[in-house]
């Protein structure tokens, strides 16, 4: 049984990183595209699925570069109010 293990967790990890290279946004997906991660994935079976797990996924939220901010209205900016009433 515990020759086995090794063998079934990888297997396990491997279907894993499939499946979520599947569902992944292609537009989110880091370095490569998606069906090279894939490949990866099948043909370096251990280290394909670390690497997807690292460099590969998605952004979340907070990885992905902000839009530049909206300029403020001019009634809005209390710079542009001050400088109205000449402070």
């Amino acid at each position: 049984m515990a020759r086995v293990l090794p063998f079934v967790i990888l297997a396990l990890l491997m279907i894993y990183c499939v499946v979520e290279v599947a569902q992944a946004d292609s537009e989110r997906v880091r370095l490569a595209p998606r069906w090279l991660w894939a490949a990866a994935i099948i043909v370096l079976p251990g280290a394909g699925a670390i690497a997807w797990l690292a460099f590969g996924r998605p952004r979340t939220k907070a990885e992905q570069p902000q839009p530049p901010p909206r300029p403020v209205a001019p009634d809005d900016n209390p710079e542009f109010l001050r400088k109205l009433r000449g402070q």
